[in-house]
This record gives C-alpha cells, structure tokens and sequence, in this order.
C-alpha cells in the first residue's frame, strides 16, 4: 500500500467541537495510534484560526508520528501497519472529537512518549544505518505530504536535495559490506533503519538532526 495516503487522509481530519463523551485509550495498537493521531490533529486545528488551511509542517510531522510509532514497533518498519493507522483515523474521528478528547492528549503523551522529546537528537553511531534512516525518513514524509507540495515544498525539497547527496554514499557502504543496493538485504536494512530513528523523536526534529549532519 502507497505511503501517500497520509496527505489526503490527514487533510480530512476536522475539529468537530467538544462533547461530553468519555474516552479511553483502545487497546489494539492500531486504533490506539489512530486515536492519538485524531487528537494530535484536533488540537492543532483548536490552535488555528482557519480550520482549512494547511497545518503547520510539524504538526503533519507530529500527527503522522503515532503512525509511523506503530509501524515501528518490531525491529523493521512494517509500512503497511503505518497505512492501517492512516486508514482507521477518519473512520474513527468523529467518534473522537465529538467527545472529550483533550483528555486523551496525557494518556497519548504516555503510551507514546517517542513524540514528546524536543531534542537534541542523537542520530545512530553506525554511521550507515545513520544515512540510511535518515534517508528512509525522508523519503516517507515526502511521499506522505508530497500531495501537498505548494504548503510544504520548500521543506520537502530540503529533503529531496539531502537524499541525493546521501545516495551515492549509502551505495558505497552497502557495497563496503557486501550489500548489493538493490537485494533484498538492502531493503531489510532500509526498514530497520527507518524503524530506528522513528523512535528517535518527532520526525521533523529527527530530520532537522539529518540535515544539520548531511545536507550539502
């Protein structure tokens, strides 16, 4: 499943208005993430003034993370657990912020406490899986928000221009290790790696980190 969906599905998550619902964390990891990504996004929209225009880039950042937590919780990046996540939040955001859901915002800081650090950021000491997350993660967010080029692509193009300096130099250490680039291992390697910083912090603080050591 395309990764891309995260644009057009985050888009459609609107502040409904408060409620007096009761509500509770879902056990199953899936709907947990989902929920905490609803209230990620509900509170971001209670911020702004204009509930149709484009979010802040970190608050997409912030939002997409219990996704990407959730498809992060084995030793490989599971993409298509991130796209579940994705997949369940519109389905389950009137049922959200129709109730009290800003007594979810501790509960969600708690189960997934990846998105409350602020920095700074230590990226992995292996100076591959170092470049190869750092890639990964841009990649993901730019299919992610690509859709939404003319709010973010200023940022995204950041992105693009860091993966292409980081391309031949990941090829190079794959090789040194016996890797072709495109064998399977390589994308193992890609997984894990993109499985690691995801639990780093908050993507765009992780890539502010990749940026600081590996843009031009």
């Amino acid at each position: 499943m395309r990764v891309a969906i995260f644009a057009p599905a985050l888009a459609g998550l609107v502040l409904a208005g408060c409620g007096q619902k009761e509500l509770a964390l879902p056990d199953d990891p899936v709907d947990r993430a989902a929920t905490c990504g609803v209230v990620a996004a509900a509170k971001a929209r209670a911020g702004t003034a204009n509930i149709a225009a484009p979010l802040a880039f970190e608050e997409q950042g912030q939002i997409m993370h219990y996704a990407m937590l959730a498809a992060a919780e084995g030793k490989a990046f599971d993409t298509s657990r991130a796209a579940a996540v994705v997949s369940r939040m519109p389905e389950m955001e009137s049922g959200i912020t129709g109730g009290k859901w800003e007594t979810l915002i501790e509960p969600c800081a708690k189960a997934y406490p990846a998105t409350q650090i602020s920095g700074p950021i230590t990226l992995p000491a292996d100076s591959l899986q170092a470049q190869t997350g750092c890639y990964a993660l841009g990649a993901f967010l730019t299919r992610a928000l690509g859709a939404q080029d003319a709010a973010y692509g200023e940022r995204l193009a950041e992105y693009g221009a860091m993966n292409r300096d980081l391309d031949p130099k990941i090829g190079a250490g794959l090789a040194r290790r016996g890797v072709g680039a495109k064998s399977d291992r390589a994308a193992e390697m890609r997984a894990e790696a993109l499985a690691a910083v995801v639990k780093l912090g908050p993507p765009m603080t992780v890539m502010a980190a990749c940026l600081d050591k590996y843009k031009g």
